[in-house]
């Protein structure tokens, strides 16, 4: 499907696209790059209390000095 660029720097989501992703007036959406250069919509509307869980709790601690490491590979082990 193909959306034309306002002006203004606005698009409008055809309505079969907004059913698939279950978005409605007022709901926020996301604007994802992945590493192929391409651009995903992703809506923003699930709960916070929905994500609990999703990572688990490490064994021990991580050490300021391990975060820095983590961040510094980009999170790669």
């Amino acid at each position: 499907m193909i959306a034309t660029l306002s002006s203004k720097g606005q698009i409008t989501i055809p309505i079969s696209i907004r059913e698939l992703l279950g978005i409605k007036t007022g709901d926020a959406i996301d604007f994802v790059t992945t590493k192929s250069k391409t651009i995903e919509l992703v809506p923003t509307h699930t709960p916070v209390h929905a994500l609990r869980g999703l990572v688990s709790k490490p064994k021990r601690p991580v050490t300021i000095a391990e975060m820095d490491a983590a961040i510094g590979s980009g999170g790669e082990k």
